[in-house]
């Protein structure tokens, strides 16, 4: 199997541990020819379809491709899902997820699954959102509310994703959210994914997902960018580039992070929430645990579909919290809705 980005934040956790359980059969990738050649791993650009099938053919016998890195279109997904090899998807754009989600005629047609939504936010979240959801017997309306820590090191594309985020427009407004071990803290809202795919997977007409960091001088000073109107000067690539070079040297926090979703159905409320460090390695886990599951035959349909479609990974979470360093899984004191 071909890990995409196998050297950076997530990848490396990926190819660590599908090597820990399958030896020597995860292989790492990524533009950069001197770090791959010290890992053992093949150059491959996702940028650049065509050479990426090149190399698939080079390998030969290619079962899986975890995308670690986000390619600028579905092409990648394309050159896959065309050779019957199957795709664990890191993406976090609803974009990219779309055009993706559309290859599903030709995933099936060769035997291939794809999974997307595959990490924390998307992941994570959306597997107690669809917790959550069950337990009100249908919910009205999910609040996903993510904080994440200031002081972890996080790759560049992280940044830079995290930063157009803020140019986006909003439709919801801040909320007062009490968070395991942070106390109760504002989360603004963000365009994570999960909020645009759940109302299709689960058929919930109100997603909303906000965000806050550790650092609540940090977290004001970010959303401050939105509120002022000072984010459209970062609108341009380049000048995104300028910010998160600036983010990347800013370590105000730790590394601990806390996914809860609230979910509601009139007067029914169900709370899930799960805690641990190093959202970056987690996300790898995530992705490990997802191709491990696929490998070993699991039972996964042909076609593209988003973790939470998944029945056999309704457990990961479990799985997550037996690594021993991520908190346990709980439900979480009610929220009262308040808005800042």
């Amino acid at each position: 199997m071909l890990v995409a980005g196998g050297y950076g934040a997530v990848g490396a956790v990926v190819t660590s541990a599908l090597n820990a359980w399958f030896p020597g059969r995860a292989v790492p990738g990524g533009r950069d020819a001197e770090r791959v050649r010290r890992l053992g791993g093949v150059q491959v650009d996702v940028s650049d379809p065509d050479g990426f099938g090149r190399e698939l053919a080079a390998l030969g016998d290619v079962g899986m491709v975890v995308l670690c890195v986000e390619p600028p279109d579905a092409s990648i997904a394309r050159v896959c899902l065309e050779r019957g090899i199957h795709l664990v998807d890191v993406g976090a754009t609803a974009r990219l997820l779309d055009a993706v989600a559309e290859l599903s005629p030709i995933a099936a047609a060769t035997g291939a699954t794809a999974v997307l939504s595959v990490g924390v936010a998307p992941g994570l979240t959306n597997l107690l959102a669809r917790r959550a959801h069950r337990d009100v017997g249908g919910a009205r309306s999910v609040d996903i509310t993510l904080l994440f820590g200031a002081g972890e090191r996080h790759g560049a594309d992280a940044l830079r994703w995290t930063i157009a985020g803020l140019a986006e427009p909003v439709r919801a407004a801040p909320r007062l959210v009490p968070l395991p071990g942070f106390g109760t803290r504002t989360a603004y809202p963000f365009p994570f994914s999960d909020q645009h795919t759940l109302p299709h997977t689960l058929g919930v007409p109100d997603v909303t997902t906000r965000l806050c960091l550790d650092s609540r001088p940090l977290t004001a000073a970010l959303f401050a960018l939105r509120r002022t109107g000072l984010v459209r000067l970062i609108g341009r690539p380049r000048a995104q580039r300028r910010v998160a070079r600036a983010l990347a040297g800013v370590h105000l926090g730790g590394d601990g992070f806390v996914v809860r979703v609230d979910a509601r159905s009139g007067g029914r409320h169900a709370a899930y929430a799960l805690t641990g460090r190093e959202q970056s390695r987690v996300t790898g886990l995530v992705a490990a645990h997802t191709a491990r599951a696929l490998l070993d035959g699991r039972g996964f349909p042909a076609g593209v579909h988003h973790i939470d479609e998944l029945p056999a990974l309704a457990g990961l979470p479990e799985d997550l919290v037996r690594h021993g360093d991520i908190g346990l899984l709980r439900r979480a004191a009610p929220t009262g809705g308040q808005r800042s």
